[in-house]
Parts: C-alpha cells; sequence; structure tokens
C-alpha cells in the first residue's frame, strides 16, 4: 500500500475528527485535531463561568488548532512554547463561555491568552485587524487574560498600535494552572450595547475567531521571552453557538394529524347516520 501523499494527509487530516492524547507533566489533555471550528452546545441549568474543571465543560465538543510564531510584523519571534490550543464552549441562550486549554511547563506571572473576534461585516487580518496590501483592516475585539492580573480585559484594535482597553468592560476571565497545564475561562453576554466595538454573537450565525498565547518565563538575561506581538498566534477559524431547537415541524405534523383525526370523526358520524 502506497503511502499518503502530502496533499492527502493535508485533506485527511482537516477533514477527520481524529482524536488524540497529548501527555504533559503527567496531564492528557484529549482534544479533536485539526479542527476549523468552535461549537458552542446550548445547555440549560447554568454555564461554568468561573470553574475549568466543571464537568459541564464534558459535554463541549473538543476542537484543537494549530499555533505559531507571530512573524507577520516587528517584532518578530521564531519560535513559541505554545504549539496547539484546545477550545471548548458553551451557551444557555443569554452567555457564552469558552474554556482554552494549552500546554506550558512553567506558569509565570506573565503568562497570558486572548480570544479575538472580527467585529462587523469588514473582513480583517488576525494580527489586531492588522490592513494586509491594499486591503483595510476591519476592527476587531480582543478578550485578553493575564495571569498576574487574574482578570479579563475587554479591548479593541484595528491594526498594530491600536490596541487599547474599551472603556466598557463585559468579559470575565478565570484561569488555573495544574500539572503543566493553563485551563482558562472566559465568559461574556452573547450581545452587549456596544456593537460597533463588541462582537455580538447570534446563535446559529458562524462568526471569525482567533486565539493567542504568551509564554511569560524570562530568559537568562531576565528579559521576557513572549510579550507584546511576540506571541503564539492562530489563523482565522470559525465558532457558532448552537441555535435553539426548532420545533416547528413537529408542530405542524400535529396540525396535520389532529385536522386527520377530525376528518375521521365527521366522517364516521357521518356514515352512522346514514346507516
Amino acid at each position: 500500500m502506497k503511502p499518503a501523499s502530502p496533499m492527502m494527509k493535508q485533506i485527511l487530516s482537516c477533514g477527520s475528527a481524529v482524536i488524540a492524547s497529548l501527555i504533559i507533566g503527567g496531564a492528557s489533555l484529549t482534544f479533536a485535531q485539526e479542527s476549523v471550528s468552535v461549537r458552542a452546545t446550548l445547555v440549560t441549568g447554568g454555564l461554568p463561568l468561573d470553574d475549568p474543571n466543571a464537568a459541564a465543560w464534558s459535554s463541549a465538543p473538543p476542537a484543537s488548532f494549530p499555533m505559531s510564531p507571530q512573524v507577520h510584523w516587528p517584532n518578530r519571534i521564531q519560535e513559541v512554547t505554545v504549539k496547539d490550543v484546545g477550545v471548548r464552549a458553551l451557551h444557555d441562550g443569554k452567555q457564552v463561555v469558552f474554556l482554552l486549554e494549552y500546554a506550558d511547563p512553567t506558569q509565570d506571572q506573565d503568562d497570558g491568552a486572548a480570544l479575538e473576534f472580527m467585529v462587523g461585516d469588514k473582513k480583517a487580518h488576525f494580527a489586531h485587524g492588522q490592513p494586509m496590501l491594499q486591503v483595510e483592516g476591519g476592527p476587531v475585539n480582543i478578550w485578553f487574560w493575564k495571569n498576574k492580573a487574574g482578570k479579563a480585559v475587554d479591548m479593541s484594535a484595528k491594526g498594530f498600535g491600536t490596541l487599547k482597553p474599551q472603556s466598557h468592560q463585559d468579559v470575565n476571565a478565570k484561569g488555573v494552572y495544574s500539572n503543566g497545564t493553563w485551563k482558562v475561562v472566559f465568559s461574556r453576554n452573547l450581545s452587549t450595547d456596544h456593537p460597533e466595538e463588541d462582537v455580538q454573537i447570534t446563535p446559529g450565525e458562524f462568526i471569525s475567531i482567533a486565539f493567542a498565547v504568551w509564554d511569560g518565563r524570562k530568559d537568562a538575561a531576565g528579559e521576557l521571552v513572549e510579550k507584546g506581538s511576540q506571541k503564539a498566534v492562530s489563523s482565522w477559524w470559525y465558532f457558532r453557538a448552537d441555535a435553539p431547537p426548532d420545533y416547528s415541524s413537529y408542530m405542524y405534523a400535529a396540525i396535520a394529524a389532529a385536522l386527520a383525526l377530525g376528518f375521521q370523526f365527521v366522517l364516521i358520524r357521518k356514515l352512522k347516520k346514514g346507516q
């Protein structure tokens, strides 16, 4: 049997939902490899807003996305610690929660992670909505968490040098480190009162999402190895919150059945009278 060609391997890896286990520091992380989207399952009974280890996360389908050094604009970085991130999501029709899970050999004060979303209909580069060649970059909404602060910052950007915290803060986050693994939960309402700055999440619709991670370790000179634009990044992928179930077909079927039963009842009565 001939080995698969590089192109065939790429097709198989992108189209499959093969499950792999990544063993790091004694922790087993199981993700779906080469995902193209994150799906937020619709749940009832409460969301794990600040608990990365809650049992509820097992009901969220896992996804995994490759990470690479940011090499598009200075300052560049050639190597990064985090090679991929596992992502899960849940929502209850009002709020959405994301769980980012990734391996990091050490816990550092400057460890950080972020989710990034396009805002509006204008396309944007994943590097802060940076313009590409002659294409104007669109605005992006960034949910940033840093271990030192222990909370999230809701931010906006439209290219490098424009990143800034918003005057309103709608995002919450909590990170837990154990056995060489970071688990970070981000939460926010599906929609906000600031559509010009915040991503608006409509269940059933696909939106663009990207990820970034900073390893906050320092080198021998005491300098941060990853900071600012020197980070691990992903390209744009897709996110979709499950829409509520549509029971209209069942309703129509019930109406049809009721009409049929009614017609049968009338017909039987007429036949009895005729006899």
